[in-house]
């Protein structure tokens, strides 16, 4: 085991000592990386620490320490340099600092979708692609720039012809295709507020949602294809239009080729009428869309962020930290469900070309993704953690069956990549690759920690905090830790931290969702640690922690020691404080296919356990279960489980149009029973 293995595994022990990376920058791109230029540029015009090529990771601190400790200057500096159209010009970077409630460029109006078609004003780029579509045939479809702005163009003109203000809502119920990321910014340029469902999302899902947020139009397939099959939505479709009294119109995209159903407008001449673009000005803090909380206990939170938030945080995130910019290619397997689809669309924003894939991950074999990635000619690639760990159980060999040459960055997100995974990807697809696992949240859109393209990765771990983002970890009494475990904060704004939730007047949903605990402090709901390297390692959700004994560890450490196993395909622990005053931690697992629990393989989880983390995470008991169950976004339940396990009645514990098999949760309900 490396040190940095035993870093990843034993957050509690000290990581002072200098692991060895498994990945180092070339130090001959340090100059051209997108982040140094910004440093140079913010040191000469705005008093920023000069970037260091002798001490990269030095480097990277002092101007991280600096985008913190000068939020408004760092953040006034990004907007000019990253060219920011301001329409009407701000009066000041940040007007109040509280937490809820910062205010930003306050005065300011611009439009997010203006700045993601500006590629097309550039006529050397017009006919380049800005998306290139993927379905199951794995064949890429292009759709340049100047198409895409004209479909916006057009829709955007239709949209406001049917009555569409600033501040009305659209809805999307559509897969990872063109049409939605046309129906996102055709929405964001007449300064509507778009909010989107993946078709797979039940009637009763779809609805928690939209329902709260009561959209004046709707766009929807008539079905999706997945792993090979074709699934018609026309009834569920039909019960949403019943039920949401609001719309005006429904859009038909016959993804699968059947007519439009009485009354519904036909996406293809509402995007074919010859219209110059016309964007809405709107304020800094101005809707753009709203995203949802797994909603796991209740209905799901209706999140809102800002059309100017979103801008520069993504511009950031997506410039800086990936490196991204025109002759990139940008593909992130994901669903308009998940906050990763909005972020992937603001590839456009650095001028990439968007890669959107609708299809199965996994279809027709596990390599899938990876050749999703050759054809298109993917540079930067994103996925989850549990694909990459899917790959690797499968026995899959990309480098070998793929050329993956333009391919500079794998990302994973979704939970955090175990450090075979890290391995996984360094042996399997190559030792020069960079591996960015990051880590944020639906809540902001984006990333509290990961990629920097200019610092050494480490075995099992985040590079490093983003920039303007003051994270830290902090005990319960709001003590800063190093190198310990502790709660997932940010002591200053985001600007893509929520405006408001919807239906929230006073604010109170809000304010008790980050800051109850810590006032005025954002807490993230996450276990983490922050090295005195400045690296970062997840732990898992802090809500569903473990803490035996006063020491509190995280769920992550124990799956990823598991999931080594090749008979076990997935597990969830949790952690049940008895009313005895006692402490329950049983594992239940998801046996590969012809394995069987026996005491043989009770006894190798154990000591597998044991020998990767401490005598301390080995369960009380380790049953087997059929599947795991998760949120419609791919997140295990073990929150709703343990209430489940703490004798809560099922529709206490768990919103059953959250979960992607609410079957599966029975199971807990009835062992509580049994277990008085």
């Amino acid at each position: 085991m490396t040190a940095a293995d035993r870093t990843a595994q034993t957050p509690q022990s000290s990581t002072s000592a200098q692991p060895a990376p498994l990945w180092r920058p070339d130090p001959g791109d340090f100059p051209s990386a997108r982040l140094t230029r910004f440093q140079d540029w913010a040191a000469r015009h705005h008093g920023a620490p000069a970037p260091d090529p002798a001490d990269p990771i030095a480097s990277y601190a002092a101007l991280h320490r600096w985008s913190t400790e000068h939020l408004a200057t760092f953040w006034g500096a990004f907007a000019e340099w990253s060219g920011i159209r301001f329409t009407t010009p701000y009066e000041t970077v940040l007007a109040d600092k509280r937490m809820p409630g910062a205010q930003w460029f306050p005065g300011a109006t611009l439009n997010y979708a203006e700045h993601a078609l500006r590629p097309a004003e550039d006529p050397a780029r017009a006919t380049e692609p800005a998306l290139l579509h993927v379905d199951e045939t794995h064949e890429p479809t292009p759709v340049s720039w100047t198409e895409l702005r004209a479909q916006v163009a057009s829709l955007a003109q239709e949209l406001r012809r049917l009555g569409v203000r600033p501040g009305d809502r659209i809805s999307g119920y559509l897969p990872n295709i063109p049409q939605a990321a046309v129906a996102l910014l055709a929405t964001a340029a007449v300064g509507g507020v778009w909010t989107s469902c993946a078709p797979d999302f039940g009637a009763r899902s779809v609805l928690d949602r939209f329902q709260q947020v009561e959209p004046v139009v709707l766009f929807t397939v008539d079905g999706y294809r997945y792993g090979g099959k074709e699934h018609d939505r026309r009834e569920t479709v039909a019960e949403l239009r019943s039920a949401l009294p609001t719309l005006r119109a429904v859009v038909h995209v016959p993804l699968l080729g059947t007519p439009a159903p009485e009354g519904a407008l036909e996406w293809a001449a509402l995007t074919a009428q010859d219209a110059e673009p016309h964007y809405e000005q709107v304020s800094f803090d101005h809707p753009l869309w709203v995203l949802y909380s797994s909603g796991t206990t209740g209905l799901p939170k209706a999140i809102v962020q800002s059309q100017g938030g979103i801008l520069v945080e993504h511009l950031k995130q997506l410039t800086l930290h990936n490196d991204m910019g025109p002759g990139d290619r940008f593909f992130w397997f994901t669903s308009t469900g998940w906050m990763m689809w909005n972020l992937l669309i603001s590839g456009l924003l650095t001028g990439a070309t968007v890669v959107t894939y609708d299809g199965s991950p996994g279809y027709p074999d596990t390599a899938a993704q990876w050749r999703v990635a050759e054809r298109t000619g993917t540079t930067i690639y994103g996925t989850s953690a549990a694909y990459i760990m899917a790959c690797r159980k499968a026995d899959v060999h990309p480098a070998r069956d793929f050329d993956l040459s333009r391919v500079k960055c794998v990302a994973t997100t979704g939970s955090p990549l175990p450090p075979d995974g890290f391995r996984w990807i360094h042996d399997e697809v190559s030792p020069d690759m960079w591996i960015a696992s990051v880590s944020g949240g639906t809540d902001v859109c984006s990333c509290f920690a990961g990629a920097v393209p200019t610092l050494p990765v480490h075995t099992g771990e985040l590079q490093a905090p983003s920039l303007a983002t003051d994270l830290a970890s902090w005990d319960p009494h709001g003590k800063p830790l190093v190198d310990e475990v502790g709660e997932l904060v940010v002591t200053q704004p985001m600007p893509s931290m929520p405006v408001r939730f919807w239906n929230d007047p006073d604010g109170t949903r809000y304010h008790d969702s980050y800051f109850d605990t810590y006032p005025g402090v954002w807490r993230h709901g996450d276990w983490i640690t922050l090295t005195s390297r400045n690296t970062v390692i997840i732990h898992g959700r802090s809500d569903s922690t473990l803490n035996r004994q006063g020491v509190r560890m995280g769920s992550a450490d124990i799956y990823e020691a598991v999931e080594r196993l090749p008979e076990i395909r997935e597990s969830l622990v949790i952690g049940v404080e008895q009313s005895d005053g006692g402490y329950w931690m049983p594992l239940f697992v998801h046996l590969a296919e012809g394995a069987v629990l026996d005491d043989a393989l009770r006894d190798r989880v154990k000591q597998t356990i044991r020998q990767s983390l401490s005598p301390r995470h080995v369960p009380d008991e380790i049953i087997e279960i059929p599947a795991v169950p998760h949120t419609l976004t791919g997140k295990r339940l073990e929150v709703p489980v343990k209430r489940l396990l703490q004798g809560a009645a099922m529709e206490k514990a768990v919103n059953p149009g959250s979960v992607d098999n609410a079957e599966l949760l029975r199971f807990y309900e009835q062992l509580a029973r049994e277990r008085g």
